[in-house]
């Protein structure tokens, strides 16, 4: 009787924690370029920020002083903090 050797298959390449993490991290990467959204000229100036209360009072106070101090334009002072801060 004629014996048959039984040939091994080739034994698969095992990934080590390295490899596995530097595909999950390529894969991350691609998604995360495939995802982002392209920011236009456009949307920049659409986007406009609420300046807080503090943040108009001391830029309105900086006016008024600039103004020399003077009285009686408190109100222009203020609108014009905020115009400047919502840009």
């Amino acid at each position: 009787m004629a014996e048959t050797e039984k040939k091994k298959a080739p034994a698969k390449a095992v990934k080590t924690a390295a490899k596995k993490t530097a595909v999950k991290t390529a894969a991350t990467k691609t998604a995360a370029v495939k995802t982002a959204k392209p920011k236009t000229a456009a949307m920049k100036v659409a986007t406009k920020t609420v300046p807080t209360h503090a943040e108009v009072a001391a830029l309105a106070h900086k006016f008024w002083q600039e103004r020399g101090g003077h009285h009686g334009s408190d109100a222009h002072d203020w609108l014009r903090a905020e115009k400047e801060l919502k840009g």
